[in-house]
């Protein structure tokens, strides 16, 4: 398997060398063969990630228990159910989102987020305090980086609707 690819790059490398006249077909024909280098190579390295570390496929089962029913689990159901959750941030932001994609690290991919926060307004000497000023802004996509998050909350407003459904 591994000869029939070697044998197949080298004859795709000199097909493309042969056919290219000039400096700038001669680049596009060098990233023809990388392409096909690439397209072929990947499945070859796949492979001896699962030949190498035959644990692997395991580890990927039990990480996905996890994140079904660990902490994560509220990640997992916000990307599922598209529904949203409150994050508070180490900045004390607070952004109200759903999760698109998130990783062990709680790196997030979040769509739809409004992020909020409280600024004190500043004031002249002699003047009495100023109250916080409760401030927002909409943000179509952004990643957020795991270690800004402190927790993540399913959306309350949700869980309340839920709640008083429930027999009692």
């Amino acid at each position: 398997m591994s000869r029939a690819m070697d044998e197949d790059v080298p004859a795709a490398k000199e097909e493309e060398q042969a056919s290219a006249g000039g400096k700038g077909e001669a680049a596009a024909a060098g990233a023809a063969v990388v392409c096909v280098a690439a397209y072929r190579i990947i499945p070859l390295l796949l492979y001896c990630l699962y030949v190498a570390n035959p644990g692997y496929l395991q580890q990927t089962k039990n990480e996905e228990e996890e994140f079904n029913t660990g902490p994560l689990s509220v990640l997992m159901m916000s990307v599922k159910n598209n529904t949203q959750v409150l994050i508070n941030c180490r900045n004390n932001k607070k952004l109200l989102g759903r999760v698109r994609a998130f990783d062990r690290h709680c790196n997030m991919v979040l769509e739809n987020v409004r992020e909020m926060w409280t600024e004190m307004p500043k004031t002249g000497k002699g003047k009495k305090k100023a109250l916080p000023v409760n401030k927002d802004r909409f943000i179509s996509k952004m990643f957020l980086r795991g270690d800004s998050v402190i927790i993540v909350l399913r959306n309350p407003k949700l869980v309340e609707t839920r709640g008083s459904c429930s027999n009692r």
